[in-house]
């Protein structure tokens, strides 16, 4: 392992020999313009891509092969999908989604860097540099490489084929997501912040003068301020010296309580506040707190969701097959978001009235949908509606019967066998992570 990062990743003399940890760390650049440190500074802004984040890292990574006929997608099982089920040794496949949404939507770009050995994918870990370089000719080649610097002196070089990278808001920048300089283009956003961030403080301020003050000493006579002082103190020890409840003051000086108003800042005002913030990530309210609707979940999921999903199985099937492997021999990775489509028990019921009527879900599948274990025994029979004649349902013997059967419809996933390439087709223009297929 440690042979294979020296190939990229290089660390400047006079330093102590490196870790794959240590390139792990590096710390993702932090953008400012006035507003405290960063815009990440406000809870409004953490809320919002939280909020993102949770749902991605439901995604379900698969490494899928069209069938023979083209008909349709089917799971191939082998060495690409036990690294999506299992990443590296630092991470399970629910933080590595998370680590990678966090950075997307911290810095507009992600980076991951495969580990192969030979045509073999041993490994995905995610980068984070504080500096990112491309050349689009390398060495007058005409292949783009980039030049990773990391916060901690490590500097790396490599094909830009060689990682896959992840982009929010590509546009004007000619190879990274956000603006020209490839970072989030916050300036609006900031605006808004300090706008709330005064509303804040000044009601702060207003809760603090309003509740310091109880009451005032009344003199009913002309006294200077030593005297006035003296009065304060003396009615001060009566209080801490008092028992009963009852206060004797004589016709000198006259205690006079102050009426508590603490005027709050109007509600729709902090609302109007939050939702231009929370609108920039294309978050709303309900989903911040957790009590939407289905309509509004499925906005939410349409408008920010799924478009960082799309990306995310375009960018891995990019950076981890080869174009003959991806466009000839059909190979791609999904993010499936079966857990990311929220519905009511009522709305399941009804999908599930369609899927088991055309002989789409097996048995424990429903069971899993609603929440129970899957059974043993229930293990690959497909669920059918009871409307169906028997005939379909219950094939004799000589048809091959129920112990026998293999539906038309139903295929074995794809198996990748070892020492076959890992089912994947194979050329010189392999995913290889750089090193020799020798």
């Amino acid at each position: 392992m440690a042979s294979f990062w020296d190939k990229w990743f290089k660390k400047p003399e006079k330093q102590n020999t490196y870790s794959l940890a240590d390139i792990l760390s590096g710390i993702a650049p932090i953008y400012t313009n006035g507003f405290g440190n960063n815009v990440y500074a406000s809870d409004v802004v953490q809320q919002a891509i939280y909020a993102i984040v949770t749902e991605l890292k439901k995604l379900d990574p698969v490494h899928v092969r069209k069938t023979v006929n083209d008909s349709d997608y089917v799971s191939v099982s082998g060495q690409v999908q036990n690294i999506l089920d299992a990443p590296n040794p630092l991470m399970t496949t629910s933080d590595f989604i998370e680590k990678i949404a966090w950075t997307l939507l911290l810095n507009y770009n992600a980076f991951v860097y495969p580990i192969w050995e030979g045509d073999k994918l041993t490994g995905l870990y995610p980068l984070q540099p504080s500096r990112v370089e491309f050349d689009p000719d390398y060495g007058g080649t005409g292949k783009t490489w980039v030049r990773f610097t990391f916060p901690n002196g490590y500097v790396g070089e490599m094909p830009y084929d060689d990682v896959i990278h992840l982009r929010y808001r590509f546009s004007v920048s000619e190879f990274m997501g956000g603006n020209e300089s490839g970072n989030p283009d916050f300036a609006p956003l900031l605006d808004t912040l300090k706008l709330n961030d005064t509303l804040l403080k000044g009601l702060a301020k207003a809760l603090n003068i309003q509740t310091s003050v109880n009451g005032l000493i009344k003199i009913k006579r002309m006294a200077d301020y030593e005297e006035q002082v003296a009065k304060v103190k003396e009615f001060e020890k009566k209080l801490q010296a008092n028992e009963s409840g009852m206060l004797v003051q004589d016709i000198s000086a006259e205690y006079v309580p102050l009426a508590k108003q603490v005027n709050l800042l109007d509600e729709k005002v902090l609302e109007f506040i939050d939702k231009k913030i929370l609108r920039t990530f294309g978050v709303s309210i309900p989903i911040v707190n957790g009590d939407y609707t289905a309509a509004q979940y499925e906005a939410f999921y349409q408008k920010t969701l799924e478009p960082i999903v799309k990306s995310l199985g375009q960018a891995f099937t990019k950076g981890i097959f080869s174009k003959r492997q991806s466009n000839g021999f059909n190979n791609k990775i999904v993010f499936y978001t079966k857990e990311l489509i929220f519905m009511n028990t009522d709305q399941k019921i009804k999908l599930f009235d369609i899927l088991v009527d055309s002989e789409s879900c097996f048995k424990n599948e429903m069971r899993t949908a609603f929440g129970l274990r899957p059974l043993k025994e229930l293990e690959g029979q497909l669920a059918a509606s009871s409307n169906k004649t028997n005939a379909e349902n219950n094939k004799d013997d000589k048809n091959g019967g129920d112990n026998g059967k293999t539906d038309e419809g139903e295929q074995e996933p794809v198996k990748d066998a070892d020492g076959a390439n890992n089912g994947l087709a194979s050329d010189e223009n392999d995913k290889n992570g750089g090193v020799s297929n020798e």
